[in-house]
């Protein structure tokens, strides 16, 4: 679906101009790597959606600009599989895992570099704006995945302080990229703002519809380790929430799972599932995205623009939330 998009084969064609040098070859070729597994380009689609939100008819002066968010997002990747110890991405061998971590350490710096790169080649009484956008978002990104970090280490995490991670670490980038878009538009600042809480809210949403997917996706269209975050026992939405219900009603399953060592993958992803059903954990989890969507659009509504010119991001958003993959 978004594969067809016509902004997607925009990004495509552009991104494929850029010639990466052959050698050192363990630096581009990891590049060269993530950016072949595509992804669904969601977040430059959003430049460009921002932009012609607002009547910019030229989309080639906005392609540098949604080409620096795409090498960013995918240098965060390169870094957050690391961290995670992720061995698939997209379905496939994520980079620390096809080469090393050194490899996609410098891989993943030389990507943040190219993304800056981008940026230069911008409007040039734009990149100021650009700048202060994309530096702020760039910073809180990584606020949120050491905050992510940090949960793991945590025995209590707070359902406010997992919506706050989320935020940072995967919601301000949707807002941001909108945000970039409208700045190349000539929006004012009050349409910028509400466009990009719409898109972190809509950022919120779907991290949670990814959390849920992670245990309830398919694993022929998902993409990555169905079951992933139980496994890893990454406290998500579906952990945090569970764990509360589970102390309130003095039933120790919960903490016995987490203790049992010797349980198979599988055996452990399945009580799991069963406790969430038990405790309806699965139906709150999709209670708690419709919150976020719903205030995505309200904000969405705020914008000072014909309904005509906000079509295509509620259709998107549509196809997020009720995406499969």
């Amino acid at each position: 679906m978004f594969e067809q998009n016509p902004y997607s084969k925009l990004i495509s064609n552009y991104l494929q101009q850029e010639v990466f040098p052959d050698e050192p070859a363990a630096l581009y070729d990891p590049i060269r790597y993530i950016l072949s597994l595509s992804g669904k380009r969601i977040r430059p689609m959003l430049v460009l959606m921002g932009a012609r939100m607002f009547g910019k008819q030229n989309l080639e002066e906005v392609l540098p600009a949604s080409c620096a968010i795409e090498y960013f997002h995918n240098f965060s990747l390169i870094h957050d599989d690391i961290m995670d110890k992720a061995p698939l991405r997209r379905g496939m061998d994520t980079v620390h895992q096809k080469w090393n971590d050194n490899v996609a350490i410098l891989s993943g710096d030389a990507m943040l570099v190219k993304a800056y790169q981008q940026l230069s080649k911008c409007t040039p009484n734009k990149i100021p704006a650009l700048l202060l956008v994309f530096n702020q978002i760039a910073l809180e990104v990584c606020e949120g995945q050491q905050m992510d970090m940090d949960f793991e280490t945590l025995d209590q995490v707070s359902e406010d302080d997992y919506i706050t991670m989320i935020k940072l670490k995967t919601s301000v980038l949707l807002g941001g990229a909108l945000q970039m878009g409208a700045i190349l538009a000539d929006a004012n600042k009050t349409q910028q703002e509400l466009l990009y809480h719409f898109g972190v809210n809509l950022g919120i949403a779907f991290q949670l519809q990814d959390d849920y997917l992670d245990v309830y996706g398919d694993p022929s269209t998902f993409g990555k380790q169905v079951g992933g975050d139980i496994l890893s026992d990454k406290k998500t939405i579906l952990h945090i929430r569970t764990k509360q219900l589970a102390h309130d009603l003095g039933d120790e399953s919960f903490q016995e799972i987490l203790a049992d060592k010797e349980l198979i993958d599988s055996e452990k992803v399945r009580r799991m599932k069963d406790l969430y059903k038990k405790l309806s954990v699965d139906e709150y989890a999709q209670e708690v995205k419709q919150r976020y969507m719903d205030l995505a659009y309200q904000y969405l509504d705020a914008i000072d623009l014909l309904e005509e010119y906000k079509l295509e991001l509620r259709m998107l958003a549509d196809q997020l939330m009720h995406r499969t993959k």
